[in-house]
């Protein structure tokens, strides 16, 4: 897919940008589709991805709660242009995130949920220290309000009979944030979401890069020599900034 890049966006800016920016607005325009009004809880809203999608839901109009796994993630959310509503500080792992979403939300729970992974199994069995930050399965059900979406970046989540029945009660729903979901269409599927989505979000992207709606997490560019290296901590979840390979 082709955009037009506007003069007043940089090369690093646009490359950083289009990835978080299409998952974003599959997340919030096509999957839970936010609007004014709405309450939206990010999940590691420091993150680049969660940067640009709280920067979306806050240009629709929604309020947004965000978590934040540092006290560095915690100051730079509190500083962005338009702070978000409420941040929760997670890192030292005794803040109960169902119970502040809830006391934010006056007890009706948030209308969508960004998550960035989920506890599948009891504590004694994560091994991994990120993953004794990320909130349990049963904790964003118990968050979410009547009518709720819960968009999931979990492939693996598995919900029990219990979770779909508590799910069932609040006619909530749970979608899958695949990131290439859109190039594993079908051909004929294909040419109509080229024609209809990826053209007007794109531009979409670009525009509100012009305009500094969206003002991403980047790193310093990376000359090529050094592609690998960035390439293996991408691949080791330990990048909290996107990163840009610049020839």
């Amino acid at each position: 897919y082709l955009v037009r890049k506007p003069e007043k966006v940089c090369w690093v800016e646009a490359a950083g940008t289009v990835r978080d920016g299409v998952r974003a607005y599959t997340a919030l325009h096509y999957l839970s589709h936010v609007s004014p009004g709405k309450t939206v809880l990010v999940m590691d809203g420091a993150s680049p991805f969660g940067t640009i999608a709280i920067q979306l839901a806050q240009h629709r109009g929604a309020k947004v709660i965000s978590t934040a796994y540092s006290l560095e993630d915690k100051q730079y959310l509190e500083r962005l242009r338009l702070p978000v509503a409420r941040v929760i500080d997670v890192s030292n792992g005794k803040i109960d995130v169902a119970e502040s979403c809830l006391e934010e939300t006056g007890g009706l729970g948030v209308d969508i949920v960004l998550d960035a992974g989920v506890k599948l199994y009891n504590a004694e069995d994560e091994s991994a220290s990120k993953s004794q930050l990320l909130p349990h399965k049963h904790d964003i059900i118990t968050l979410l309000g009547v009518g709720g979406h819960w968009i999931t970046t979990e492939k693996n989540l598995q919900l029990d009979p219990p979770d779909s029945h508590s799910l069932f009660l609040k006619g909530a729903t749970v979608s899958f944030l695949n990131d290439e979901i859109w190039n594993l269409s079908n051909v004929q599927q294909g040419k109509y979401l080229y024609i209809l989505l990826m053209i007007p979000i794109l531009e979409d992207i670009m525009e509100k890069l012009s305009s500094s709606i969206f003002r991403p997490q980047l790193d310093e560019p990376i000359p090529l020599y050094e592609a690998k290296v960035s390439m293996e901590i991408v691949q080791k979840n330990q990048a909290r900034k996107r990163q840009v390979i610049q020839f």
